[in-house]
């Protein structure tokens, strides 16, 4: 078999990178469950004509095929494609299960995804996200939308990175304040804004003027508008000070001047009102949010979502829904990049039994089922060497201690300090910092 040729997009993890992977999940669904979200998983693959309904994705979406398909099949297999978000899917199973639940239905979802992008530093074609999304029948109450970035805070807080920024806009002011221009295509406007990081605002006048049909004083309101960022509500003058009025843009302010009091009340300095912020999917509606790690702002958006008020509808009856994600392989991915990330050992075991002979590795296995009956993470040493190797092989693995069994008692060694003391099996603890890897920033993080 030839040397396999790695595949861009679709990382693999060592295992001490899983190991702090696993570490970040746990602490994310911690807090996802403290704020009263319930578990969900749905299928991976989703009907292309649903994947392909709203926002720009159909260059994204990668098809599902069978490698011996029924070339007269005109449906089945070439009508589905693997998943971009959690967040069309989520749609889907509310409307199929809306007799079945709770409103309002509270949600998160830890799943790959998969989408069909450029590779880079940071961005995959395979990767992991944990979603959250609030949705009611018929109405949504905006005070979800104030909520989102609390658990966001709070769950991003809990982990060993650098502070976050959340970037929080209201698609109502952008789209109230376009009207009351005299913009007749928001959709077009909003698009182009969303391109202004990557393309600067010379490019992004003269696309107002192409795909929006913005004259020179338009186009000029419109990036004015886009230059407003305030960490309080002070960004509602701002807006005003502009002398534009419409009712959809007092309602916009209104509602993003609630998020962000409400994170100030929670997490002073958590969310930024930046008018800038879009958000390219177009079926949200309301407020939108985009998370920067402090430091890593190059890098754009670790965690983003929105109000959507028009995925998830059966005949007149609409289920509207906020939600945010975070990508957490792409925050992982980023860290492990500037090596900004550490685990205590790149094995879950604490203690290895040493084996005195093969004879005695029954003795040696009893030990191990006693440690790890009390939660102690063991195993036994893979042959029966002279204790120097095995107590090397601990060392290479970075396992802390290593155990001998005897006929006159067992006794217990620290081979990072040499101590070694008397032990049961039944009894002896480790120092709960030795009891699993520890995880946490390395001291030479970007």
């Amino acid at each position: 078999m030839s040397k396999p040729t790695p595949i861009s997009g679709f990382p693999e993890w060592t295992p001490a990178q899983r190991m702090i992977e696993q570490f970040v999940l746990d602490r994310i669904r911690a807090t996802f469950e403290l704020y009263g979200f319930a578990p969900l998983e749905t299928r991976s693959v989703e009907p292309l004509d649903q994947l392909l309904r709203k926002g720009e994705t159909s260059k994204e979406v990668y098809v599902l095929r069978r490698l011996q398909a029924d070339p007269e099949s005109a449906t089945g297999d070439d009508a589905l494609g693997l998943h971009f978000d959690l967040t069309v899917p989520f749609a889907r199973y509310v409307l199929e299960n809306a007799g079945k639940l709770q409103f309002p239905f509270r949600r998160y979802q830890v799943q790959k995804v998969w989408r069909g992008e450029r590779p880079q530093e940071g961005r995959y074609r395979e990767f992991l996200q944990a979603d959250i999304d609030i949705v009611d029948r018929d109405t949504l109450p905006a005070h979800y939308e104030a909520e989102m970035p609390l658990v966001i805070g709070d769950a991003l807080r809990s982990l060993p990175i650098p502070p976050v920024r959340i970037q929080v806009n209201n698609r109502k002011i952008c789209e109230g304040f376009y009207r009351g221009i005299g913009l007749t295509d928001p959709e077009a406007a909003l698009r182009a804004i969303d391109k202004l990081d990557k393309l600067g605002p010379t490019r992004v006048a003269e696309l107002l003027a192409e795909t929006a049909g913005a004259s020179e004083a338009q186009a000029k309101a419109c990036l004015a508008l886009a230059e407003i960022s305030a960490p309080d509500a002070s960004f509602a003058d701002a807006v005003r000070a502009l002398g534009v009025s419409d009712p959809l843009l007092d309602e916009g302010i209104a509602e993003l001047t609630a998020v962000v009091e409400t994170a100030a009340a929670h997490s002073p300095g958590l969310c930024v009102a930046d008018l800038r912020i879009a958000r390219g999917l177009d079926y949200y509606t309301g407020t939108v949010y985009e998370t920067q790690m402090i430091g890593y702002e190059r890098f754009g958006s670790v965690c983003s979502g929105g109000r959507y008020d028009n995925l998830a509808s059966s005949g007149a009856v609409r289920f509207p829904g906020v939600g945010i994600s975070i990508g957490v392989t792409r925050l992982l991915g980023l860290l492990f990049g500037a090596e900004a990330l550490t685990v205590s050992r790149s094995v879950p075991t604490c203690v290895l039994v040493a084996v005195t002979s093969e004879d005695d590795r029954p003795a040696s296995n009893r030990v191990a089922e006693a440690l790890r009956s009390r939660g102690v993470p063991t195993e036994v040493s893979p042959s029966a060497a002279k204790f120097g190797k095995q107590i090397r092989y601990a060392e290479r693995r970075g396992i802390p201690y290593v155990w001998f069994p005897g006929a006159e008692g067992d006794e217990v060694k620290d081979i990072r300090s040499g101590e070694q003391v008397a032990a049961a099996a039944g009894e002896w603890t480790p120092p709960r910092a030795d009891l699993k890897p520890l995880v946490g920033p390395a001291s030479t993080g970007a």
